[in-house]
């Protein structure tokens, strides 16, 4: 038991030292009166949307932490300038901007290489397609479910001038409170998801039936299979197949589609899930990870269904 407390501390506290700074970082922009001044940069897609200019501020900040900027949403719903529906898209968007991310540290540096530039450009693809499917969800649902928010964030600065030292006075009191409520909510479904980890309970998702199937090699239940565990690990098997034409490219393309399609829920429950639920609660939270993977997954299956009709 210590050993799983001593796994879950090291997994966790990163992650809640990047909460920490997102929410200290956050109300020290609002104390200071400087978020209104970020969501000029996101201007242009905030247009199309019904969500209001204190989202495009959060947007901003996603693009350096996505942490950081739902750390913000939680700042603006708690002050009464969005809703849940609104802090539910407001979040959604946020993801997208990781998609950039990967690719630049992940897909370019690794990817590529290792699986060559027709199915590495393909996985790649994969990700750009999935961001603006995800993009003009939000942009829809926002016009579907909101009516035009033209809520602003209070600009403190205008307001009443206060010095820096004042405002970090200020936001470490009004967010200390709220850090101790989500790290005990983060570290206790983490702990829970480490657990059932630890006792097979991810394991149950056996994918050699669905190998059969979808008529791959045999040699690739192996990537296949791992790639569920580790992507990385995965593509590692996956590429040195493809070298040696022991599977074809698009064959590469269908065990990729299918090893995110059982990946992604997992990691979405091992991994998205505390970290959502701990900041919005596990209705919203829920309702975040739920339909930000079921974007994803549902990208993926299309792709799939397509690619199996070419190799009929």
């Amino acid at each position: 038991m210590l050993d799983l407390f001593v796994k879950v501390l090291d997994f966790a506290i990163p992650i809640l030292l990047t909460i920490a700074l997102g929410l200290f970082g956050t109300g020290l922009l609002i104390e200071l009166g400087l978020m209104q001044k970020l969501s000029v940069i996101a201007a242009p897609l905030f247009r199309y949307t019904n969500l209001p200019e204190s989202c495009a501020s959060a947007f901003v900040v996603s693009m350096g932490s996505a942490v950081a900027a739902n750390s913000m949403v939680v700042q603006i719903r708690n002050r009464g300038c969005i809703n849940d529906t609104e802090a539910m898209l407001c979040a959604l968007l946020n993801s997208t901007p990781a998609y950039i991310r990967e690719i630049l540290t992940y897909q370019l540096p690794i990817v590529m290489p290792a699986l060559g530039y027709l199915v590495g450009g393909f996985y790649v693809g994969v990700f750009i397609l999935t961001a603006i499917v995800k993009i003009s969800i939000v942009i829809i649902l926002s016009k579907l479910l909101l009516e035009k928010n033209n809520c602003k964030m209070a600009d403190t600065q205008t307001i009443k001038k206060i010095s820096f030292k004042e405002a970090v006075k200020r936001t470490f009191k009004k967010e200390k409170r709220l850090f101790v409520k989500i790290s005990f909510i983060y570290l206790t479904m983490t702990t829970i998801v480490f657990y059932l980890r630890e006792k097979g309970a991810f394991e149950l998702f056996s994918v050699l039936p669905l190998a059969e199937i979808f008529h791959i090699p045999s040699e690739s239940i192996v990537p296949l299979t791992t790639y569920i565990a580790s992507p990385i690990m995965g593509i590692s098997l996956l590429g040195p197949m493809l070298n040696d034409n022991g599977i074809t490219p698009v064959q590469a393309m269908i065990v990729l589609m299918l090893g995110s399609m059982f990946m992604l829920p997992i990691f979405g429950i091992r991994s998205l899930l505390p970290r959502y639920v701990s900041l919005f609660g596990a209705k919203i939270g829920t309702k975040i990870v739920g339909i930000s993977v079921g974007i994803s997954v549902f990208v993926r299956f299309i792709i799939l269904i397509f690619l199996l009709q070419i190799t009929k």
